[in-house]
């Protein structure tokens, strides 16, 4: 054998991820065995913001909701590269300067596409 399966720089991340997994699931079931069970009908009730249900609860979102969600992950994410590239700015040059005003102008594009297809609009 040339050594060990694991190396000795990983064994304090694998015991933290070992508690903390430990930890987790020792609270849902220390959560589970001392909670209180009185269940009575008014309490299985469904509510929303503490009103009585109305109308059918598989309601159908509109696919506009599910365009927007996406265009705000996106745009979001992208946007997350800036803080990194900002932070090191002035030790990049040019280059990288250069490579981020290509990415911001490739959102920008994206963004003006999103607009002109009325994907902003809520109706």
């Amino acid at each position: 054998m040339s050594g060990p399966i694991i190396p000795r720089e990983y064994l304090s991340i694998i015991i933290v991820m070992v508690i903390a997994v430990l930890f987790g699931m020792g609270s849902l079931l220390m959560g589970s065995l001392a909670r209180i069970r009185r269940p009575y009908p008014e309490k299985l009730v469904p509510y929303e913001s503490g009103n009585e249900p109305v109308g059918e609860p598989r309601y159908r979102f509109s696919v506009k909701f599910y365009v927007i969600a996406m265009l705000f992950v996106v745009f979001d994410v992208e946007a997350v590269f800036l803080y990194p590239w900002a932070i090191v700015f002035d030790r990049i040059g040019l280059y990288a300067f250069i490579e981020m005003m290509i990415f911001i102008a490739i959102l920008f594009v994206g963004y003006l596409y999103a607009w002109k297809k009325e994907a902003f609009k809520w109706d």
